[in-house]
């Protein structure tokens, strides 16, 4: 609209004698310019103003107080054996419905333990508990006669080795992501843990070898690569309690059998809370507690429960035809 009034008045103007034709040509460009400017600012005012509003709900994640704190006077977690109970433990996500429900059991230094269950049965949950990611909302759980209420967040969780399935790895290189729970370690130690974890083979065969890059969330590695990664991290640490769950990612066999031996490797003389996916790690523990519910719906030995729980002979059976359906 703007161009043709532009062009009818300064037609007029030129038809007049009063503006040549070059100078309204000259005219219409010049403003041509000085319009495209500011129609771009108009369309980036909105991008702006969305910037400014995500910018600030990002902020108010980054300053908002986490509800598990140290207490007043809590103290440092000195060296521990490994002793775990969990007394009359509940637990509710925000006030929700109740996820756990007076969860009971005890754990000696070196026991593996595994929890079996459906989703939402509350296997997550007891795992997120004991480094204190949450409070429960009654009972307490102790380590060495600890309340873990009692000590300090890093204290407690400098003793506690985390191995999931879902590995996170930072836009750094493997040497760095290796020593991230423990920051002075010594190149022979590195090369220990990485050894132990089979994952100095195919580490020596990236491009760099301990210094390669791995890109952001280890973009450039394999998921079998990055479960090896975090066990080389977990033996790294030392830790006397392993948080883990078993299950491992889209692999082959012989990745599979590598991370099996260090999986096992890790394990060893370690209090071992795992989330349980394969029947393996069923059969080795030292207790399995089938969950239901946010219950603990039976509790023993592998024998022990395929003689007394039909929950547990349903879920082993189940999980054996999985297997079995894997391997073809």
């Amino acid at each position: 609209m703007g161009t043709v009034l532009i062009l009818w008045y300064g037609g007029a103007l030129v038809i007049h004698g009063q503006l040549t034709l070059g100078e309204m040509v000259a005219f219409s460009a010049y403003l041509g310019q000085l319009v495209q400017p500011v129609r771009r600012l108009g369309m980036i005012l909105p991008a702006v103003v969305q910037a400014i509003a995500s910018g600030e709900r990002v902020f108010e994640i980054l300053d908002a107080k986490s509800e598990v704190h140290d207490a007043p006077n809590a103290i440092s977690l000195p060296p521990i054996r490994g002793e775990i109970r969990f007394n009359n433990v509940s637990f509710a996500y925000f006030g929700r419905h109740k996820v756990l429900s007076n969860v009971s059991f005890e754990a000696q230094p070196g026991q593996v333990i595994a929890l079996l269950g459906a989703t939402g049965s509350g296997k997550s949950t007891i795992i997120n508990l004991l480094p204190r990611f949450y409070d429960p909302t009654a009972g307490c759980i102790t380590i060495d006669g600890y309340n873990i209420r009692d000590v300090t967040l890093k204290s407690l969780r400098d003793q506690i080795g985390i191995v999931l399935q879902e590995t996170t790895l930072f836009a750094s290189n493997i040497r760095e992501n290796l020593a991230f729970g423990k920051p002075d370690a010594t190149d022979a130690e590195i090369l220990a843990a990485a050894e132990a974890a089979q994952a100095h083979e195919f580490i020596l065969e990236l491009p760099e070898g301990y210094a390669t890059r791995v890109g952001e969330r280890g973009v450039t590695l394999s998921g079998g690569q990055k479960q090896r990664i975090a066990i080389a991290r977990a033996l790294l640490k030392d830790p006397r309690i392993l948080i883990l769950d078993d299950a491992l990612a889209s692999v082959d066999t012989e990745t599979e059998h590598l991370i099996q031996l260090a999986l096992e490797h890790l394990m060893r003389g370690r209090t071992s809370l795992v989330i349980a996916q394969r029947l393996s790690t069923v059969r080795a523990a030292d207790l399995v507690l089938v969950l239901e519910k946010g219950r603990i719906a039976a509790s023993g030995t592998h024998a022990e429960l395929l003689r007394s729980s039909g929950l547990y002979t349903e879920i082993y059976q189940r999980q054996l035809r999985e297997e079995e359906t894997e391997k073809g």
